[in-house]
C-alpha cells in the first residue's frame, strides 16, 4: 500500500468541513513522496516508514503506551544511515503537507470571493465594514494618504531550509494551483504530474542543509528572493483591487489613486545589534543589491511593455508630451518610425540603466555599457515618465491598456523607488554610549562621560547637539568600534544622497533605557550630517524599550525627551511623529508570557496618554517573532486587539525567520498577508470605536495575575538553581548552533547565562523539545492563585474571556501553542538531563504547570478541549504530529550518540535534518 494511502486513512472521510481538494492534495503529493522513497532507497526503507508512521498514528488516536514503546524500540536500533533516510521522509511530507495547506488557503479564498463573501482579514471586508460605520469614502481616502502599514523583514535565524530546496518547493504550489485554474487535457495533466514528480525526486537528492555558514549578504540574497517572487507584482495588484473597489464604492469607473499606505521594510544588512559581521560596507552592499533587483525589474518589465504598446500613429493621436519623450530615443529602427510608445519605453530604459551607472549597480544588473542619456535623479522623476504615457493612452481612449501593465510598473516605482526597501538601521545603546564616551575623552582628555549621571550627561549631549562644530576629528585616533560605528552611520548619509531619503528612514536604538540613550545617537547622526545643530533629522530615531522594566520605564523616558525643546525640534522636522518600538522577544525571555503581554498592552495605553498630551503622533513598531513566546500569532487579532488609540493608521510589525517564507514565499498567500495587515490597520484606525474599552476591573484582575505569572515564571527560570545547566542539557540550545541557519551569534556573550542568551535560540529550543515553554509558563500558576484569592471570580474570567480581545487573543495563542505541544515528548528530551534530583524537580515543575495552565485555559474559555474553537487548526495539527513525533524521538536518540562523543559525522548530521523537520511541521517555532 502507498504512503498517499496511509495519508489519506490519516483523514477522516466523514468530517463534513475538511475540503475535500486538500485532501486530494495531500493524497496525491503523499503518493508522489511514497513513490519516490521506494524508488530512491527500495522497498525494504520504504516498508520501514510506514510502519515507524502506523505506531505513530496508532499512539495518538489511541494513546497506545505499547505503540509508543515499539516506536522507540525500532528507532533505537537504527544505523545512522536508515535513521538519515527516515529523517528525510517525514520532513519531506511536513514541507509537501505545507505546500498543500498553503494551496487550500487560497483556494478558500478564491472561492469565498467568488461567493461575494465577506471574510474577516481582506480589505473588502474592512472596507464593507466602514460603509456600514457611515465613514464616507473621503475618509477613507485620506486615511489611505497618511496611513502607513509596514511588514519588515529580519534575518533572525531560524528558518533552517535552504533557498534551493525553496525553489523546488515554490514550482510545486505553482503545479498544484495550476491543475485548479485549468481544465487540463490528459496530455497536460499527465505532463503536470511527470513535472510533480521531477520535482519531489529532484528534492529527495537535494541536500536539506547548509554545508557553510551563511553570511550577511548571503542572508540578504535570501530576503530579496521575497520580493522577486512576491512583493514587487503583488503590492502592484493590491493596490490596483484597492483602487478598483473604492471606485465602484463611489458609483464611477475608475478613480484616483490611493496613497502608499502600504510599504515593505528591511533589517537585514542594517540590524548590527550583536552582529559583528555587519559592517559600513555589508550595509552599503546591502542597498546596491535591493536597488540593482529594483531596477532590473524595472527594466524587464520597460521591455515587455515595448513589446505590449504597438500602437501606431497611423491609428491614433498621441500627446506631445509623450512625442518629447520619442525624441530622446536611442532606437534608430525604421519599423519604429510609427510606434512612439515603443520609442518612449526605449528612451525611459536608456535613462534608467545610466541611472544604474550613478547608482553604482550597473555591475550587477549586468549592464556592460552606460547609454548616452541623462539619469534619473529620483524614482519620482521615472514615474513621472511613465505618467506622461498613462496620460497619453487615456487621451485617444485607451485607458483599458494603461490599466494594465503600466499601472503595475507605475505602482511598483512609487512604492519601491531605486532603493526596494527601507533599510532599517540598528545598534545597541551600549555601544553608542561606548562611542560618544571615546568622542568625549579625545576631544577633552581627562572628561570621564559614563563616570556621570544621567542629568549632566544629557546637558552635556545637548550642548553638543546645538553646535555646528563637530566632535570627531581626522587627525584623532579611535578604538576599531568607535570607527566602525562612524563608518556606518556615514554609510547612511552616503545611501541617503545616492538612493534617497526614503532608502534609510529609521535609526533604532535597542535596550533604551533613558534621554541620553536617544540623545547619545542624536550626536553620533549629527557628525554625519543627518541630523542638523538648527533642529532638523534626516531620520527618526527610535528607542526600542524591550525588557519588562524597560517597558514599564517606556511612557516616562517619553515624557522626559518631549520635555526638551532640543529634541522636540527634530521630532517637529519629522512631521510631529515618534516612532517607538516594543520588544516582545525579550520581554518574554524576561517575564514570561503572562507579563510581557500585559507590559506591552499598559506601556501602549501610558505611550498614547503621553503623545496625546504633547500633541505628537504615535507610531509603533512591533518587535514579534514567528512564535508565540515572540509574540507571534495571527496579526489580524493581535493588531485588532490593540489598545484604542494604538494605531492611528500606522504600524510596522517584524517578520521573522521561517515566517517570512510561510507567509510571502508563495505569491498568492503573500498578497493575503499584506492584505491582512492593511484590513486590519483600517479597521483599527476607523473602527476602533465599535470596541469596548476593557472596564477597570478586568485590568485590575489582570494585573493580579500579571504579577503571579510573573512571580511564577522568574522563580523557574532566572531563580531556581542550576536551571540553565537544565535547559542546556534537555534542549537542542547546542546543536542548534552548528546548523548554517545565520550570521549572528545565538548567544549576546559567551555565557550558558539565560539573561545572554538571544530570544530567538531561546524560544525555538524549547519548540524543538515540544514544551513550548515561553508561550505559556506561568498561566496555570497565575489562574489558581488567583482564584484561590477570588473563590467566585471564575464568571469574570470567562467574562473578560468573551468581552475583551486583548484577554481573548492572549488566550487563543496560548490554545495554539499548547496544542503543538507534547509533555509526553518533552519527557523524553528531559531524560538527557543527567542529574537525576535537577531533572525530576524542575521537569517535575514544569509538567504541573503545564497541566494546570490547559486546565486554566479550557476552564476560562468554556471550551471541552484544545482548540475546540478552531477545528480546521486543530484537525491541522493532530495530522501533523505521526509525522513530527518520529523525528522528536529519533532527535533524542541522536543526540545522547552526540552528547557521548560519537564521531560519526551523521550522528550530527541527523540531528541537523530533525531540527529542520521539525521546525517544518509545526510552522512557527521561532
Amino acid at each position: 500500500m502507498s504512503l498517499a494511502l496511509h495519508v489519506a486513512q490519516s483523514i477522516p472521510e466523514n468530517e463534513h468541513d475538511l475540503d475535500i481538494s486538500l485532501r486530494d492534495d495531500i493524497r496525491m503529493l503523499g503518493r508522489v513522496l511514497g513513490d519516490t522513497l521506494r524508488d530512491q532507497e527500495g522497498e525494504a526503507m520504504f516498508e520501514l516508514v510506514e510502519r515507524i508512521r502506523r505506531f505513530s498514528t496508532r499512539f495518538h488516536r489511541e494513546e497506545d503506551e505499547g505503540a509508543r514503546h515499539e516506536l522507540e524500540a525500532i528507532l533505537a536500533d537504527l544505523p545512522p544511515d536508515q535513521i538519515i533516510t527516515i529523517v528525510r521522509a517525514f520532513s519531506y511530507f511536513s514541507h509537501l503537507a505545507n505546500i498543500a495547506e498553503d494551496q487550500h488557503v487560497i483556494r478558500r479564498n478564491r472561492t469565498a470571493a467568488a461567493n461575494g463573501e465577506l471574510r474577516p482579514g481582506t480589505l473588502t471586508h474592512a472596507l464593507g465594514h466602514a460603509r456600514e460605520s457611515g465613514i464616507p469614502t473621503a475618509e477613507l481616502r485620506k486615511f489611505f494618504e497618511t496611513a502607513l502599514a509596514s511588514p519588515v523583514l529580519t534575518a533572525h535565524p531560524t528558518e533552517v531550509r535552504r533557498r534551493s530546496t525553496m525553489t523546488h518547493e515554490s514550482r510545486i504550489a505553482e503545479l498544484l494551483a495550476e491543475r485548479e485554474r485549468i481544465d487540463p487535457t490528459p496530455e497536460e495533466l499527465e505532463s503536470g504530474a511527470d513535472e510533480l514528480r521531477r520535482r519531489v525526486l529532484t528534492l529527495w537528492q537535494t541536500n536539506l542543509l547548509r554545508k557553510t555558514k551563511l553570511t550577511v549578504l548571503d542572508e540578504v540574497a535570501n530576503g530579496l528572493s521575497y520580493y522577486e517572487s512576491t512583493f514587487l507584482r503583488e503590492l502592484p495588484k493590491l493596490y490596483a483591487a484597492l483602487e478598483d473597489r473604492l471606485a465602484a464604492i463611489e458609483g464611477h469607473g475608475e478613480g484616483p489613486a490611493v496613497g502608499r499606505f502600504l510599504r515593505t521594510g528591511s533589517w537585514i544588512g542594517g540590524d548590527r545589534d550583536g552582529n559583528p559581521f555587519v559592517t559600513a560596507e555589508v550595509t552599503a552592499q546591502t542597498m546596491r543589491l535591493q536597488s540593482a533587483v529594483a531596477v532590473k525589474f524595472y527594466l524587464d518589465e520597460l521591455s515587455a511593455l515595448g513589446a505590449e504598446l504597438s500602437i501606431s500613429t497611423i491609428r491614433v493621436h498621441v500627446s506631445e508630451e509623450l512625442l518629447a519623450l520619442v525624441d530622446s530615443s536611442p532606437d534608430p529602427s525604421p519599423h519604429r518610425r510609427n510606434e512612439p510608445y515603443r520609442l518612449a519605453t526605449t528612451t525611459i530604459a536608456a535613462r534608467l540603466k545610466a541611472t544604474a551607472f550613478r547608482l553604482e549597480i550597473a555591475d550587477l544588473v549586468g549592464i556592460a555599457y552606460k547609454p548616452a542619456a541623462v539619469p534619473y535623479e529620483s524614482a519620482a522623476e521615472l514615474k513621472a515618465d511613465l505618467d506622461v504615457i498613462d496620460r497619453s493612452l487615456r487621451m485617444h481612449k485607451s485607458a483599458a491598456i494603461a490599466r494594465g501593465k503600466l499601472r503595475h510598473l507605475r505602482r511598483a516605482v512609487d512604492c519601491f523607488g531605486f532603493h526596494l526597501a527601507i533599510l532599517d538601521s540598528r545598534q545597541n545603546s551600549d555601544v553608542h554610549e561606548r562611542c560618544v564616551a571615546e568622542l568625549f575623552e579625545v576631544a577633552a582628555p581627562g572628561t570621564n562621560y559614563k563616570g556621570l549621571p544621567e542629568g549632566t550627561r544629557v546637558s552635556m549631549l545637548l550642548r553638543e547637539l546645538a553646535t555646528a562644530r563637530p566632535l570627531t576629528s581626522p587627525f584623532a585616533k579611535y578604538s576599531e568600534e568607535t570607527l566602525g560605528e562612524m563608518a556606518m552611520l556615514r554609510t547612511c548619509a552616503r545611501i541617503h544622497q545616492l538612493f534617497g531619503p526614503e532608502a534609510i528612514q529609521t535609526c533604532i536604538i535597542s535596550k533604551a533605557e533613558g534621554v541620553s540613550d536617544m540623545l547619545e545617537l542624536a550626536l553620533l547622526l549629527k557628525e554625519v550630517g543627518l541630523v542638523d545643530p538648527a533642529g532638523t533629522s534626516a531620520v527618526n530615531i527610535v528607542p526600542l524599550f524591550e525588557t519588562i522594566e524597560d517597558l514599564r520605564n517606556a511612557a516616562r523616558v517619553m515624557e522626559q525627551m518631549f520635555r526638551l525643546p532640543e529634541y522636540r525640534r527634530l521630532v517637529d522636522s519629522r512631521g510631529s511623529m515618534q516612532e517607538v518600538m516594543l520588544g516582545y522577544s525579550d520581554s518574554n525571555k524576561d517575564g514570561g508570557f503572562v507579563t510581557s503581554g500585559w507590559e506591552l498592552y499598559k506601556a501602549e495605553i501610558e505611550l498614547i496618554e503621553v503623545f496625546k498630551r504633547h500633541g505628537v503622533r504615535l507610531r509603533l513598531f512591533h518587535g514579534r517573532g514567528g512564535s508565540v513566546g515572540r509574540g507571534g500569532g495571527p496579526s489580524y487579532d493581535a493588531i485588532l486587539a490593540q489598545p484604542g488609540g494604538a494605531v492611528q493608521g500606522a504600524i510596522r510589525i517584524t517578520e521573522q525567520g521561517e515566517i517570512i517564507s510561510s507567509k510571502y514565499a508563495n505569491p498568492s498567500v503573500g498578497r493575503g498577508n499584506l492584505e491582512i495587515l492593511a484590513a486590519a490597520t483600517l479597521e483599527a484606525t476607523l473602527l476602533s470605536g465599535d470596541a469596548k474599552a476593557p472596564r477597570d476591573e478586568y485590568l485590575t484582575v489582570m494585573e493580579e495575575l500579571s504579577d503571579a505569572a510573573f512571580s511564577a515564571y522568574r522563580g523557574l527560570v532566572y531563580e531556581t538553581p542550576r536551571f540553565e545547566d537544565y535547559f542546556w542539557e534537555s534542549t537542542v540550545i547546542n546543536e542548534i548552533a552548528t546548523l548554517n541557519i545565520g550570521s549572528r551569534p545565538a548567544s549576546r556573550k559567551k555565557t550558558r547565562r539565560i539573561e545572554d542568551l538571544r530570544a530567538i535560540p531561546w524560544v525555538f529550543s524549547w519548540a524543538q523539545c515540544r514544551l513550548m515553554l515561553p508561550g505559556w509558563y506561568g498561566f496555570g500558576a497565575a489562574v489558581k492563585a488567583w482564584l484561590a484569592k477570588h473563590p467566585d471570580g471564575l464568571p469574570l474570567l470567562q467574562e473578560m474571556y468573551r468581552e475583551w480581545p486583548f484577554f481573548r487573543t492572549q488566550l487563543s495563542n496560548m490554545d495554539m501553542v499548547l496544542s503543538k505541544s507534547s509533555i509526553a515528548i518533552a519527557s523524553r528530551y528531559a531524560q538527557l538531563v543527567e542529574d537525576v534530583e535537577l531533572r525530576e524537580s524542575i521537569f517535575g515543575r514544569i509538567r504541573t504547570e503545564y497541566h494546570d495552565s490547559i486546565d486554566a485555559l479550557l476552564t476560562i474559555s468554556q471550551q471541552p478541549k484544545l482548540l475546540a474553537a478552531n477545528p480546521v487548526l486543530d484537525r491541522s495539527i493532530r495530522y501533523r504530529f505521526p509525522y513530527i513525533d518520529p523525528l522528536n524521538h529519533v532527535q533524542v536518540g541522536l543526540l545522547r550518540k552526540y552528547r557521548a562523543n560519537d564521531t560519526d559525522e551523521k550522528v550530527l548530521q541527523g540531528i541537523q535534518l530533525t531540527i529542520n523537520g521539525i521546525s517544518a511541521g509545526l510552522r512557527n517555532s521561532g
